[in-house]
C-alpha cells in the first residue's frame, strides 16, 4: 500500500474487531518517525460502503454517479465501482481511470461544462455518449466531434443563499432552453435528459422545488421538437450528513412522484461526491519549522491591545500546504479542525497558534487562528474529513512530496461487501489481515500489492 498516489497497486489492511483508526495512525506515525516524517493519509474505505447502504436506503431508487475529480485514489474507485455506482467525469484522464476498472460506458457520464474538442472524440471513441451542455456554442462543438452524443440540457438554479456566481458561470435559463433544442434539432443532436445542481451551501430547499419544476418544463418543451427525454440529473452538493439527505429526500420525492413517476421512463440520477468520501479519510501532517512572535506584534496600527504581552502567538509550518491537500482553503473556508497527535495535560496552556504549508508563500496559510498546545518541531497534527478535493491530483509546487495514502476496512464492512455479493476476486487481492495487537514494520505492514 505504501506508493504514490497514481500507483494503481494498492492493498487494504482489513483490521479485526479490536483495532480502530486511531491504532493505525499511531502506527503509521511510529513507522514515519524511522523512516522519514511525510504527511499521509489513513483511508477507512469500509465508510464509503456504509455511505452506499444508506443511500439506498434513503434516496433509492435515484441511481448515484460518483464525480471522479472529488478522489481519484484507486482504493476509492475500485470499492465503488464494485458497489455498482456509476461515475462523472471531467476529463479524458477521468474517463480513462474509470474505464481501466472495466466499468461500461453506459455507467458513465462526461460532465465538464467547457469540454476540449479531442476530449470530446476520445468520448466518442470509448462510446461514453451521455454529455451535458447549457449552450449553444459547447452544443455545435459536440455535434461535430460526437455524433451519437446524448446531452443532458444543464440548468441553472435559482440558489440565492449560495455561491451565486458559480450558478451564473454554469447552466441555462428556460428561456434559451427552446433555443438550443432549436439548434440541436437543425444539428442532430439528440437530447434525452435534464441536469441541475444545486450547492451543499444552500440552506434553503425550496431551491429542489423550483428546479425540479423547471426539469418538468424543460421536458415538456422537448416533447415538442419530438426529444425523446428519459433522464433527470439532480446533481451534488450532498454534504455527507444522513439528515442533510433525509431532509432533500422528504422535499424532493413527492415532486419526483409527481413530475417524473416510474411509468414515465424517466431514470434519475445524482452525483454525491463529498458525500462519499470527505469523511473516509484522515490526514496527518508533520510540523517542520516554528515561529514564536509576541502578541503586539500582530497587532495592525490603532489597534488596542487586549491580551498579555507576554503570551506569545505561534506559527507552525508543516510539511502539506494549499498545494497539496489543503487546495480547497484557496476558495473555501476550511471545516475541518486540526487534532494535536501527542498526549498532553488538560490544564495545559493553549495558545493562539497558526498554520501555514511549506512553500513559504503568503497564500499558503492553512488555518489562520486556533487555540493549541505549545508544540515542537516533529509533532504530528491530524486532520479529518480529508477525503474531497484535492486527492489524486498533482501538486505545482516542486518540492511538495504527494502523501502516502493507507487504506484499511473492518472485517465487519467487509463481511457487508461479502454478503451483499459484491466483493470481487480482482478487489480481494488487494487486502491484508492487520492484526490488532501487533506493530508491523512498514514492509510488512503496507507493502505494494502485485
Amino acid at each position: 500500500m505504501k506508493g504514490f498516489l497514481e500507483d494503481a497497486n494498492y492493498s487494504i489492511g482489513l483490521l479485526d474487531e479490536g483495532a480502530t483508526l486511531a491504532d493505525v495512525i499511531d502506527n503509521c506515525i511510529y513507522e514515519h518517525t524511522h523512516a522519514g516524517k511525510r504527511a499521509f493519509y489513513v483511508g477507512d474505505l469500509g465508510k464509503l460502503v456504509k455511505k452506499n447502504i444508506q443511500w439506498q436506503n434513503v434516496m433509492a431508487p435515484i441511481k448515484p454517479f460518483y464525480p471522479v475529480r472529488c478522489n481519484s485514489t484507486p482504493g476509492v474507485l475500485e470499492i465503488l465501482g464494485t458497489l455498482g455506482v456509476g461515475f462523472a467525469c471531467s476529463s479524458k484522464s477521468e474517463m480513462a481511470l474509470v474505464q481501466d476498472l472495466g466499468i461500461s460506458p453506459e455507467n458513465i457520464i462526461y460532465t465538464n461544462p467547457c469540454k476540449q474538442a479531442s476530449q470530446i472524440k476520445y468520448a466518442a471513441k470509448a462510446g461514453i455518449n451521455i454529455m451535458t451542455c447549457d449552450n449553444d456554442i459547447e452544443l455545435k462543438k459536440i455535434a461535430r466531434n460526437h455524433p451519437n452524443a446524448k446531452l443532458l440540457l444543464h440548468i441553472a438554479t435559482e440558489d440565492i443563499t449560495a455561491d451565486e456566481e458559480m450558478n451564473m458561470k454554469f447552466g441555462t435559463t428556460l428561456k434559451n432552453c427552446r433555443h438550443l433544442m432549436e439548434c440541436a434539432k437543425e444539428l442532430g443532436v439528440q437530447i434525452v435528459g435534464v441536469k441541475f445542481h444545486v450547492s451543499g451551501s444552500c440552506k434553503e430547499l425550496q431551491t429542489y422545488i423550483h428546479a425540479i419544476s423547471d426539469a418538468r418544463c424543460v421536458f415538456d418543451m422537448a416533447e415538442e421538437f419530438g426529444f425523446k427525454m428519459n433522464m433527470l440529473d439532480i446533481g451534488g452538493g450532498f454534504t455527507g450528513s444522513e439528515l442533510q439527505l433525509e431532509e432533500v429526500n422528504h422535499v424532493i420525492r413527492p415532486l419526483l412522484d409527481v413530475y417524473f413517476p416510474k411509468e414515465s421512463g424517466v431514470n434519475v440520477i445524482a452525483e454525491p461526491g463529498c458525500y462519499y468520501v470527505s469523511s473516509a479519510f484522515t490526514l496527518a501532517v508533520n510540523i517542520i519549522a516554528k515561529k514564536a512572535v509576541a502578541y503586539d506584534k500582530l497587532l495592525p496600527s490603532g489597534v488596542e491591545q487586549t491580551r498579555n504581552d507576554d503570551e506569545p502567538v505561534f506559527t507552525y509550518y508543516v510539511n502539506d500546504g494549499v498545494y497539496g491537500s489543503f487546495a480547497s482553503k484557496l476558495s473555501e473556508k476550511l471545516s475541518t479542525i486540526p487534532e494535536v497527535h501527542k498526549k498532553y495535560k488538560e490544564d495545559e496552556p493553549l495558545f493562539a497558534s497558526s498554520l501555514w504549508g511549506p512553500s513559504c508563500d503568503e497564500l499558503d496559510q492553512i488555518v489562520e487562528n486556533c487555540l493549541l498546545p505549545e508544540l515542537s518541531v516533529g509533532d504530528w497534527l491530524i486532520f479529518d474529513n480529508m477525503g474531497s478535493g484535492t486527492l489524486g491530483e498533482q501538486s505545482t509546487f516542486n518540492d511538495y512530496q504527494r502523501p502516502l495514502i493507507y487504506y484499511m476496512m473492518s472485517f465487519s464492512d467487509w463481511d457487508e461487501m461479502q454478503d451483499a455479493g459484491i466483493a470481487s476476486d480482482t478487489l480481494m487481492k488487494n487486502f491484508f489481515f492487520v492484526p490488532s495487537c501487533i506493530q508491523l514494520s512498514p514492509e510488512d505492514r503496507f507493502s505494494t500489492a502485485a
